[in-house]
């Protein structure tokens, strides 16, 4: 048994004196485990990063085994963003998502591709957060947890949607939320109504903080909460660093408010 593919390399952990046992992503195989021979050796280190592109092949006597793993690189994702604080924490971040929320050996195409455009696209740095968002929601929605933000759940509204329940994932508009506001996830603009075909709209520090605790509250209710597992550290992280250029951003307008 044997497939070879371009791949997304997700995780990678230390397995006896040198080998490391990685996780990789492709297009028709998905979310998929191998040890890889001298990964864990200074030769190999830096090929098994997570967020690497690289052409991988997979070895096995049964279809069920573990098999063996050898790559060449592609795009050394990892490398591009070594010296970016946040953009690393995003690699680390839908790494983390996907190796965690993915059942193994099932694939998810939209998924896969997503995730190739956001690692070739993190050295653009904060503007890719509003398609990280977009892309866990594509995530929860392939793993049949889709959010519906087109219309007011209430109403049929299209138009002031602000809010979302975080019980059914439907959006609901200001008017319609009423007392129950408190209650509710904030739903930023860039995701409100959106047609999914059309590009991501620009959003600020606070936009960016409100879509990743909303997909985050999914994500760790249903797709990490079906499998009895917690929300990934390095997603948390990622959240505490966009918190922090929010409460920055608010610092900035008040004192501009001011003079």
């Amino acid at each position: 048994m044997d497939w070879d593919a371009p791949a997304i390399v997700l995780d990678a952990r230390p397995f006896g004196e040198g080998d490391a046992v990685a996780t990789v992503m492709t297009e028709e195989h998905g979310l998929h485990r191998g040890l890889a021979r001298g990964g864990g050796s200074r030769a190999q280190a830096g090929l098994w990063q997570p967020g690497n592109l690289a052409q991988v092949r997979w070895v096995a006597r049964l279809s069920d085994q573990l098999g063996s793993f050898s790559a060449e690189m592609i795009h050394p994702g990892a490398a591009f963003v070594i010296d970016d604080p946040l953009a690393l924490a995003m690699l680390s971040a839908v790494c983390a998502v996907a190796e965690g929320a993915l059942p193994e050996r099932e694939p998810h195409p939209r998924v896969f591709h997503g995730l190739v455009h956001l690692v070739a696209r993190l050295p653009h740095g904060a503007a890719m957060l509003n398609d990280l968002v977009l892309w866990e929601t594509t995530l929860l929605a392939d793993l049949g947890y889709g959010l519906d933000l087109a219309s007011c759940a209430l109403t049929g509204a299209t138009d002031g949607l602000t809010y979302v329940s975080p019980r059914t994932g439907r959006a609901v508009t200001d008017a319609a939320a009423g007392i129950w506001k408190s209650r509710l996830l904030r739903l930023p603009g860039f995701l409100a109504g959106r047609d999914p075909a059309a590009p991501a709209e620009a959003a600020d520090p606070t936009g960016w903080l409100d879509g990743l605790a909303l997909t985050g509250h999914f994500l760790a209710r249903d797709a990490f909460g079906a499998r009895h597992r917690p929300l990934p550290q390095a997603r948390q992280m990622l959240y505490d660093r966009v918190a922090a250029l929010a409460a920055d951003s608010d610092t900035t307008s008040e004192g501009s408010d001011a003079g």
